[in-house]
């Protein structure tokens, strides 16, 4: 059955895998519209420090479900809502407070790279193949998803990515700034990583997400006041006295996002 499946551990890292390995975890709507969901409430548990994107078994998402387009994306109207819920799943992740990291192996097309470009790092294997095919299917990439893509890679290499809809390889992927680095088991990469990211203050990691992501997208002016009031919140916490605490007596600080 097609689904979005949810794994929190102790250290708070939350695993989120694209589960439709029979069509390579390509999304249906209802599976867009589930990670969007998923994505949004994620945040709110406190327990939560980072979080991984992967997909089921040999791929991590080949995309949207193109089998169900001659109802879903049948006319205008239809194609908006389902481009809309697409946008909202790629938005949630890319919003999220806390690191996003995706655990690739296989393939990342179309949507599924869109949704790995929304991440804050992406970690591959030697048989990731990366690509948008937009230009091959006649659809015009959401400007969401160009800006993000843009951010990522750089107008340039954003350009080379659309107007082509080729598919790269691995290190083509890594040199355009698709992937970050290639590994022999991603998800356990991503695993140590998240893990590490985890063991640091909270709030100075959601403060340093969101003043990079609004400097990325020239849009620093509106999280101005959010930022200070993390700043303030930071500042008068428990986790800034613990942390000066270990500092003095030279051991690893215990912080609780509080």
């Amino acid at each position: 059955m097609p689904e979005i499946k949810t794994d929190i551990r102790e250290d708070g890292v939350a695993i989120v895998t694209i589960h439709h390995p029979e069509k390579r975890n390509a999304c249906t709507q209802g599976m867009w519209e589930a990670l969007g969901e998923v994505f949004t409430g994620l945040p709110k548990n406190p327990k939560v420090r980072a979080i991984i994107l992967t997909g089921e078994g040999e791929h991590f998402c080949a995309g949207a479900d193109i089998s169900e387009f001659a109802k879903a994306r049948n006319d205008s109207k239809a194609a908006t809502i389902y481009s809309q819920h697409v946008d909202n799943a790629e938005t949630a992740i890319h919003h999220a407070p806390m690191p996003v990291i995706a655990a690739i192996r296989g393939s990342a097309i179309g949507g599924g790279c869109g949704l790995a470009v929304a991440c804050d790092f992406r970690i591959g294997d030697d048989k990731t193949r990366m690509g948008i095919p937009a230009a091959r299917l006649s659809v015009v990439y959401s400007l969401k998803e160009t800006q993000v893509l843009s951010e990522v890679v750089g107008a340039k290499n954003a350009k080379r990515i659309l107007f082509s809809g080729d598919y790269f390889d691995a290190d083509g992927s890594v040199q355009l700034g698709l992937l970050d680095e290639v590994v022999e088991d991603p998800l356990q990469s991503a695993i140590e990583y998240a893990s590490h990211i985890a063991e640091r203050a909270p709030m100075s990691v959601r403060g340093a997400k969101l003043a990079i992501n609004a400097i990325a997208s020239g849009n620093m002016d509106s999280v101005e006041d959010e930022y200070e009031r993390l700043r303030d919140t930071a500042a008068d916490s428990a986790d800034y006295a613990e942390g000066q605490r270990a500092f003095l007596e030279k051991r690893k600080p215990n912080f609780r996002g509080e």
